[in-house]
């Protein structure tokens, strides 16, 4: 008996292929119906999207705030 287990993979591969194309066609829909057919205040991502930093730039911002801190303290420090 031939074996059926490589059609079988490639059918799970295109059943999964085909609801990851459903989910994103939902949420392009769920997108324009929420939003009135445009852009709401919150962005083309809806009312509940919320923005992803990636971790690089999370740490850029720290340490752009250390610094500002830095600054502040010293300056208080020079007119206190």
């Amino acid at each position: 008996m031939k074996s059926f287990s490589k059609p079988l993979q490639d059918l799970r591969r295109e059943r999964d292929e085909l609801a990851r194309q459903l989910r994103l066609l939902d949420n392009a829909i769920s997108i324009l119906h929420g939003s009135g057919g445009g852009i709401g205040r919150r962005g083309a991502g809806g009312a509940g999207a919320k923005r992803r930093l990636s971790p690089a730039a999370r740490r850029r911002i720290a340490q752009a705030q250390k610094t500002r801190w830095a600054k502040w303290r010293a300056q208080k420090k020079k007119s206190g």
